[in-house]
């Protein structure tokens, strides 16, 4: 019989819990990947910080024998689509995304029936049923690359993402039938919070994720993935910069950019914090710590939806490098 997991409450309050991450890291021989918008604790913590594409890489090449991933569920699936049979924990279950949300798998099936003879080109950011159902996998790093890969001739489905959609048919010229489905987080920003902050502070940079709603990203200096924000800052140190993606990002940027200062921008009411992602803090140091103890929760796939799903990532890395 298998013992009885531990809980939060089974912690000793005097438990020094970073110095046992890492002393449970080296017994399991785990890698610990965390993406940007985790607490700044768990990221200090992590082997590799990164966006999607860089983590998807990352879970790709491990040799660990353990992958540990503080992000959320679709990350996490992704790093068990590549690694068949080695344990991926996640530290909670729960922590699920508002855009794979919006693109539930059977609806999605059924969109993609009416639109016959078109390449479905879907945004990481689903599920593995929707990735299953998807002849090419995108981040918003290398989105535009890959889209201009396909022959203008082709016609295509792009999901879930509407803003990231109609972000990259304004770029491209492409005439794409675009999912209706959104960030909560980023949809959220407030425009009339953002023209405030400028005002306050004209000689700010306003970056901003994709993800955004258009109106928004009309205010940019630049927009990009969230490895090309921290990019971008890091270009410019002692700087200002209003910041409209998850706000975790930016314990990232003051690394990267000394002496700048940043700013997230607010929601609708008025509330930088309101827009920290829910599902992203979910996961706590208290967490990573006990589902390493506790080997667990685990996620797992069905070995056919899996390998069916890994197809159009396996598409996305071959043809990222032909643009690397």
């Amino acid at each position: 019989m298998n013992p009885p997991l531990l809980t939060e409450k089974d912690i000793d309050p005097d438990l020094d819990l970073e110095a046992e991450i890492k002393r449970l890291r080296v017994e399991m021989n785990a890698v610990i990947l965390a993406h940007y918008y985790q607490d700044s604790e768990i990221q200090d913590l992590a082997d590799f910080v990164g966006d999607s594409l860089d983590l998807s890489r990352r879970a790709k090449e491990t040799d660990a024998d353990v992958i540990v991933f503080c992000g959320v569920r679709f990350m996490a699936e992704v790093a068990t689509i590549f690694n068949p049979g080695k344990p991926v924990l996640l530290p909670d279950l729960k922590a699920g995304c508002s855009l794979e949300d919006s693109c539930p798998p059977e609806q999605f099936a059924a969109f993609k029936a009416k639109h016959p003879g078109h390449l479905v080109m879907s945004y990481i950011n689903c599920s593995a049923e929707v990735k299953a159902q998807s002849d090419i996998i995108v981040t918003s790093t290398n989105a535009e690359a890959l889209l201009r890969q396909i022959p203008e001739s082709q016609p295509i489905i792009f999901a879930p993402d509407r803003y990231l959609g109609g972000y990259l048919k304004r770029k491209t010229g492409r005439d794409m039938v675009l999912w209706n489905g959104s960030c909560i987080v980023h949809e959220q920003f407030s425009e009339r919070g953002l023209s405030q902050l400028m005002t306050q502070y004209p000689d700010a940079w306003v970056i901003a994720h994709p993800e955004c709603p258009e109106a928004l990203l009309g205010h940019a200096d630049h927009i990009g993935s969230t490895s090309s924000l921290v990019n971008f800052t890091a270009k410019h140190p002692g700087e200002t910069f209003i910041v409209l993606t998850e706000p975790g990002i930016i314990h990232q940027m003051e690394k990267a950019s000394p002496g700048s200062t940043f700013y997230g921008a607010p929601g609708a009411d008025g509330c930088v914090s309101c827009n920290n992602c829910s599902f992203m803090k979910l996961n706590t140091l208290e967490k990573l710590y006990l589902c390493m103890v506790n080997k667990s929760p685990r996620l797992e796939l069905p070995r056919d939806l899996a390998e069916k799903a890994r197809l159009p990532l396996e598409r996305m890395l071959d043809m990222s490098a032909v643009v690397a």
